[in-house]
């Protein structure tokens, strides 16, 4: 059984294999042809935190591939109630033949992975985002970037923890810029730094925004607030002074490089409202690009349900 939990949890081939299928998807997808990969399967959605992009790209896209998607919010399942997450887990799976889970704490999301008969993936959490990453992963190749210099800026959050993982795995120079006091989780640091080095490569992380931006073909932020952060909002505006994404630092990345975001978008926060809309088509390319990098991860497990699973029940 393999769930889609950090994308450290994969090999380099691995993750290619599962950007391949989206590449080849998308483009049938645009041909008009809607391939019955998962045909008359059902895809559970459990949000415990809510999300336009999340719930429109996997619901449509279980669609499209052939299935069914169901939409469960913490109010709608007894895991609202306090049913613990194994039993939530035990249940579902036996009913259903994948999971898609955005929830807070990535310890949730293992326990009922661990639990469960079906692949899990992880729509987001509060330590990763490995869906997102692997949609930039696709866009970054749309846009020619293949071997690319990205520069980070912003929070350490899950985004930045995902975004280490995948430099370090796929083999491309990451620079990090944040804040001091907002730095990266020192473990997924060092885990990612140790997965680089099988690559040769090195992750670079420091609090100068210009340093990292400098030359970069990818700059990439997020937003400074996350849900449930909203009572620091004052705070980290404060705190993130210097670390928007405006044209004077956009002008120090290469004169072809593209901005990512992956939405919702705070103009005059993270990113100013000249750079979001010059890079609108990338931004928006990558937005839709969820929608086909998730069809491919969906195959992908579909593929690979059965390779020696383990379950606790």
């Amino acid at each position: 059984m393999r769930h889609f939990l950090t994308l450290k949890d994969f090999t380099r081939d691995e993750l290619q294999e599962m950007i391949d299928l989206a590449i080849r998807i998308k483009a049938q997808t645009k041909a008009g042809e809607y391939v019955p990969y998962l045909k008359n399967q059902t895809l559970a959605m459990i949000f415990e935190k809510s999300s336009t992009r999340t719930r429109v790209s996997f619901e449509t896209g279980i669609y499209q591939l052939g299935g069914t998607g169901l939409f469960l919010s913490s109010r709608d399942i007894q895991l609202g109630r306090g049913e613990p997450m194994k039993d939530t887990a035990r249940v579902i799976s036996r009913m259903v033949d994948m999971v898609m889970i955005r929830t807070f704490e990535q310890s949730k999301l293992e326990e009922f992975a661990r639990y469960s008969r079906v692949p899990v993936i992880n729509g987001l959490t509060d330590s990763y985002h490995p869906v997102q990453l692997m949609t930039d992963y696709l866009t970054m190749l749309e846009f020619g970037k293949e071997n690319p210099v990205v520069a980070y800026v912003g929070d350490g959050n899950n985004m930045a923890h995902s975004w280490l993982y995948l430099a370090a795995i796929m083999g491309f120079e990451l620079r990090v810029a944040t804040p001091e006091g907002y730095e990266c989780d020192p473990e997924v640091v060092a885990e990612a730094k140790k997965l680089a080095e099988r690559y040769g490569r090195t992750l670079i992380l420091g609090h100068d925004p210009k340093e990292a931006v400098k030359e970069a073909d990818v700059v990439t932020t997020d937003t400074w607030v996350s849900m449930g952060q909203e009572e620091e909002k004052e705070q980290r505006v404060k705190d993130f002074a210097g670390f928007m994404v405006d044209k004077d630092l956009m002008a120090l990345a290469k004169d072809d490089a593209i901005f990512l975001h992956c939405l919702p978008a705070y103009r005059g926060y993270e990113v100013s409202e000249a750079v979001f809309e010059e890079h609108a088509e990338e931004i928006f390319t990558e937005a839709e690009n969820r929608l086909h990098a998730q069809k491919g991860i969906m195959v992908w497990l579909d593929q690979h349900r059965f390779d020696d699973a383990e379950i606790e029940n």
